[in-house]
């Protein structure tokens, strides 16, 4: 069977992914900061899902029981990096962006350096980090989370070219969600193509069996970065 470890899996997308896994008979290891939340979900399958409390702003604490959790599995083929944090800061406030930085950027780097060496020591594995569509432009009142979310998409760019150099069959994946219903994303003017957190978990899942470089979940946003990717600058700006 094959083992995987789903870091942020308390709600939204990250749960829904680790059920979708053990539907497909994976064991699963899940983390989070909410206890409560780990247990139930373990608890709805005893046998596939073991966890481990971790805030990924503890850097230190979240690598060790990073690994423990490995060690509880017995090994991991495909780590999935879900943790993140959104805060709207039009007031462009410190604190706000602090949070989001530590979190999005520090806390996403440390754990998939940990999981990339573990496979290049191991041979294989799939590294999969969720990015966002926001990762494609500047918003004015998220401009640290879209630029955060940029940072993990050039991230596993990045770690991609890595190992192909190295010429290890290591998977990396970035997964670009639009709208999903989750609690990080509140019901906002605008708003189009809400996915189901179970919804895109059928199609993360789909993604990572056919080892993709990317995905993009829904599959129709592959359509809207088409445009933002094309669109001139001086239209983007009057829409933003």
């Amino acid at each position: 069977m094959k083992k995987a470890i789903i870091i942020g899996a308390t709600s939204g997308i990250g749960e829904a992914l680790a059920k979708e896994l053990v539907q497909h008979d994976y064991i699963v290891g899940i983390t989070g900061r909410r206890e409560d939340r780990l247990k139930d979900i373990q608890q709805q399958y005893p046998d596939k899902i073991q966890y481990k409390v971790m805030d990924v702003s503890q850097i230190s604490s979240a690598i060790k029981r990073f690994h423990q959790l490995i060690e509880m599995l017995g090994g991991v083929d495909l780590v999935v990096v879900n943790a993140g944090v959104g805060i709207p800061n039009p007031d462009v406030e410190w604190e706000n962006d602090r949070k989001m930085i530590v979190v999005n950027v520090l806390g996403f780097t440390a754990i998939c350096d940990e999981a990339m060496q573990y496979f290049i020591k191991q041979g294989a594995g799939h590294l999969v980090g969720i990015s966002s569509i926001a990762a494609l432009f500047g918003h004015r009142e998220s401009s640290v989370y879209n630029a955060s979310k940029a940072y993990v998409s050039n991230f596993l760019q990045g770690m991609r070219n890595n190992i192909k150099h190295r010429k290890i069959p290591v998977t990396v994946t970035d997964i670009k969600p639009g709208f999903v219903d989750t609690p990080l994303v509140e019901e906002q003017e605008g708003m189009f193509w809400v996915a189901s957190p179970e919804k895109a978990a059928l199609q993360i899942y789909q993604t990572i069996e056919k080892k993709r470089d990317h995905g993009y979940v829904t599959r129709r946003w592959r359509l809207i970065a088409w445009v933002i990717k094309s669109m001139p600058d001086i239209i983007f700006k009057r829409l933003l």
